[in-house]
């Protein structure tokens, strides 16, 4: 039996997941956290074999309980999910001990496959996820950055979650209500990653997004 914790800040996400999970063999879902906070706490106290989890969560996020959970149970295997192919994202949770990787837009035996592999110890990565780390692995080895100029300042979760809702065109009173944060936070981070990444507006920004996978290229 593959005991699974689900950690998703969205019910509703969490439910979907479950749903999917209670119809796949030898697996049994035993707990759910809306936070990482809560995912670690969670994971000391069972000691599951796997934990599905989101990469943007509030309190901490998806990579920092990843972390944190693969130092305190190195044998508990960690799949992330996110809704961005963002590559920043891929591989700082891979680096934070995560063996497998999906799109929240997944296909349901994708999930299953992916259950399976980690816990055998091998490596799962949906298909688009695969090739952004092929990219990463080739500009490691020629020693190039995302532009092919070398390293450069990768944003965090956070910041790249405002980055596509600024490059979406929402405005920042909107971006702190959804977040639950407060406008000058959300202004604060706008700032921070504008300056990280080298943009000077938001037409420059949305040009970032797309190159990023944050968001679709228009058609």
């Amino acid at each position: 039996m593959i005991r699974v914790v689900i950690a998703d800040d969205h019910t509703i996400v969490r439910e979907g997941i479950r749903m999917i999970l209670n119809r796949v063999p030898e697996v049994t879902v035993v707990a759910e956290a809306s936070n990482g906070r809560e995912a670690v706490a969670l994971v000391n106290e069972l000691k599951p074999d796997v934990v599905v989890m989101d990469v943007i969560m509030p309190e901490l996020d998806g990579i920092e309980a990843a972390g944190i959970i693969k130092r305190e149970n190195p044998d508990t295997e960690i799949i992330a999910l996110s809704m961005y192919s963002d590559r920043c994202f891929i591989s700082e949770m891979l680096k934070a001990g995560a063996r497998g990787f999906l799109l929240k837009d997944c296909a349901s035996t994708e999930l299953a496959e992916a259950l399976y592999a980690v816990r055998n110890g091998d490596v799962y990565l949906g298909p688009s996820v695969s090739e952004i780390v092929a990219k990463l692995y080739v500009d490691a080895v020629h020693g190039l950055g995302r532009n092919g100029e070398g390293d450069g300042a990768e944003l965090s979760p956070r910041e790249s979650e405002i980055a596509k809702m600024l490059a979406e065109g929402r405005t920042n009173a909107e971006i702190a209500g959804m977040l639950h944060v407060s406008v000058k936070t959300v202004g604060t981070h706008r700032q921070n990653l504008m300056k990280k990444i080298g943009v000077r507006n938001i037409a420059e920004l949305t040009k970032y997004a797309i190159s990023r996978g944050l968001i679709p290229v228009p058609r």
